[in-house]
């Protein structure tokens, strides 16, 4: 009867066999469910799954399997609209037309060369190869295709491409009120528990109550103590907008799950690499940065350093100054990432890209090599053996 279900939750990777699958039959054959679908799936996660790490795997495919449908990508890919796979007026071009593509040569003579054409042009232009315009194969301007230019007046990144960004981009705070989802990443964040009892004598302590209860003669003498917490304390740097839109789910599950497993945790946001300065609230990043000088003397060599971004940007970002995809900066961010790393030895970069995605880009490499290969995969398995390193240093 529950075949179906059966193979799907093993594609899903939920670790199921023959045992299960016949222990659902019984229980079902009993009449402990009937005609009510919440109870069934309550039932079937209960016997079917015997570690809640895999709690939301079963809940993907269990939706899938109830949905009719015959894998988890045909079920993502009948959610997306139409009208977020196109764009009106976009031009499409062939890979072999892509590859003619050539860049202008470097990041300087890119800013001096769209100087020119600014001065230059006169009015309006699409579809062309030169002038700041839309839809065409020029590196200045909007949807169009460039490998390497400026993106001005469009809503979004679409290859990823760009040096630099002439807009305002307005960029939203991470949910750290999110639950769902978040409890196999809680699983993993506990490796990093160093239990302390400090603050307000606020719980009461029992077995020394009884205790010194007994010593008094029996005359109860109540005890408090210090709640126990998590001593460990975290300093997280969340890159946020452009291609880390792919990953906002799986970050706001992260942040939500350390805001609840560390009683000090800081927080702060930057935008592809770290330059000199950061900031907390997005709605106010123009106007309330925060040196990242001040960040580095703020907090001792005690605090453990996360990083949380894809680490794909133009090499010019880690490697030149005024590579910023937004700003001039002064200093390369890969000089600003090597104080961070003498600042605070226990440092892990976490990556929502999957490992063979990171070879493919320049930018990661750097960065990894900065860092001395301290990046590991925002999987499971990733987060534990960042925790497990972290706890090492």
């Amino acid at each position: 009867m529950f075949i179906g279900l059966f193979e799907t939750l093993k594609r899903a990777g939920v670790p199921v066999s023959l045992r299960e699958l016949l222990d659902l039959h019984a229980v079902v054959e009993r009449g402990v469910v009937f005609a009510d679908m919440d109870a069934f799936y309550q039932v079937a996660r209960t016997v079917m799954v015997k570690d809640e790490r895999h709690f939301d795997r079963f809940d993907r495919a269990f939706a899938a399997w109830f949905k009719g449908l015959d894998d988890m990508d045909a079920a993502i890919e009948a959610l997306i609209p139409d009208d977020w796979l196109r764009r009106e007026f976009e031009k499409q071009l062939s890979d072999e037309e892509k590859a003619k593509i050539e860049s202008l040569g470097g990041l300087e003579e890119l800013i001096e060369t769209f100087k020119k054409r600014l001065e230059e042009q006169k009015e309006r232009h699409a579809g062309g190869n030169k002038w700041i315009g839309t839809g065409g194969t020029s590196p200045f301007g909007a949807y169009g295709y460039n490998p390497e230019g400026i993106r001005i007046g469009q809503d979004g990144s679409r290859h990823r491409r760009a040096t630099k960004v002439w807009d305002e981009r307005r960029f939203r705070d991470y949910d750290d009120s999110l639950e769902l989802g978040t409890r196999n990443i809680k699983m993993a964040l506990r490796r990093l528990r160093k239990f302390a009892r400090q603050g307000a004598l606020e719980e009461f302590d029992v077995d020394s109550t009884i205790r010194e209860t007994a010593r008094d003669g029996g005359l109860l003498n109540v005890q408090m103590r210090p709640e126990r917490h998590n001593a460990v304390k975290v300093l997280l740097f969340l890159d946020v907008g452009g291609s880390m839109d792919d990953h906002i789910r799986v970050c706001e599950e992260l942040f939500s799950a350390a805001r609840s497993e560390f009683k000090h945790l800081e927080h702060y946001y930057f935008h592809n690499c770290l330059y000199e300065g950061v900031w907390r609230n997005n709605l106010r990043r123009g106007n309330e940065r925060i040196p990242t000088m001040d960040v580095l003397h703020t907090y001792g060599a005690d605090y453990q350093v996360v990083i949380v971004g894809d680490a794909a940007m133009s090499p010019y970002e880690v490697t030149h100054p005024g590579g910023s995809v937004e700003h001039f900066n002064d200093e390369a961010g890969g000089v600003w990432l090597k104080r961070l790393c003498a600042t605070f030895p226990r440092l892990a970069w976490l990556n929502p890209m999957p490992p063979r995605a990171w070879e493919y880009t320049y930018s990661t490499q750097v960065i990894r090599e900065i860092i001395d290969d301290r990046m590991y995969p925002m999987t499971m398995e990733g987060l534990e053996t960042a925790m497990r390193e972290l706890v090492k240093k």
